[in-house]
């Protein structure tokens, strides 16, 4: 899916947190966001899940305006927060719920499923007895970011999807976010402070400054030191877009 922000600016109480004058997000990208504490990462994702409301311009997910046309919710998955969690369910329950929202067919909701369970070996999916608020943090954004993909929705939007895993985790996490979007062309948006992690699977990046896109790249070998570089330094990046 692609997804097109025009005009975009959002403030708090007088201090600007985003200003997005034009952007598009190709279809079947991996696109990073990385910035410091404050920079509107999570601002940048909410509005685009329309769950804060912009001052200005529009935000577009494959020719949908997102408060107008809805029918990008169903092809959208998402995870920010805990608070994307039902923490009195069951995995399973929280899994059977996110099929149903996404009419995934009863015959392929094993096998969709199947894939994840490395990533939460805790529990035999189909058999989950712990309750989602009784697990320790790291097992409940596991199962909150599983039940954000498993569905195969065409956009995925995730924030800081590593913190908090274990380095296990973490790398069967970017090996599941490689697959789907090799194999289905799943867009993916992802927030991330790990400049390591999102340089490994992003196929382009953006840097967040003070509520602003200043650097826009596509990945090569050369982005990780690129990223470092930038974060090391004591001054801010003009604002400028790479080819």
């Amino acid at each position: 899916m692609t997804v097109e922000y025009h005009g975009i600016s959002k403030s708090y109480d007088g201090r600007l947190a985003l200003s997005v004058p034009e952007l598009r997000i190709e279809a079947g990208t991996v696109f990073g966001l990385v910035g410091g504490n404050g920079a509107g990462k999570t601002t940048f994702l909410r509005l685009m899940l329309d769950l804060l409301q912009a001052d200005s311009g529009s935000i577009v997910i494959d020719g949908m305006d997102i408060h107008t046309e809805p029918g990008w919710r169903a092809q959208t998955g998402s995870f920010l927060d805990e608070s994307f969690l039902i923490d009195f369910l069951t995995a399973d329950e929280l899994f059977r719920f996110n099929a149903r929202l996404y009419n995934v067919p009863e015959e392929s909701y094993f096998s969709r499923l199947q894939p994840f369970q490395s990533f939460y070996p805790d529990e035999l999916f189909g058999e989950t007895r712990k309750l989602i608020r009784e697990m320790s943090k790291g097992n409940g954004k596991k199962i909150g970011l599983i039940a954000a993909m498993f569905c195969e929705p065409r956009l995925v939007v995730l924030d800081e999807p590593f913190a908090m895993l274990d380095p296990r985790s973490q790398i069967r996490l970017k090996q599941l976010i490689i697959d789907l979007n090799r194999r289905l062309g799943t867009t993916f948006i992802i927030s991330s402070h790990d400049l390591h992690h999102v340089s490994e699977i992003s196929s382009r990046i953006a840097i967040l400054e003070h509520g602003q896109i200043v650097r826009d790249l596509q990945t090569t070998a050369e982005t990780l030191t690129v990223l470092r570089a930038y974060f090391e330094s004591d001054h801010l990046t003009e604002i400028r877009r790479d080819p």
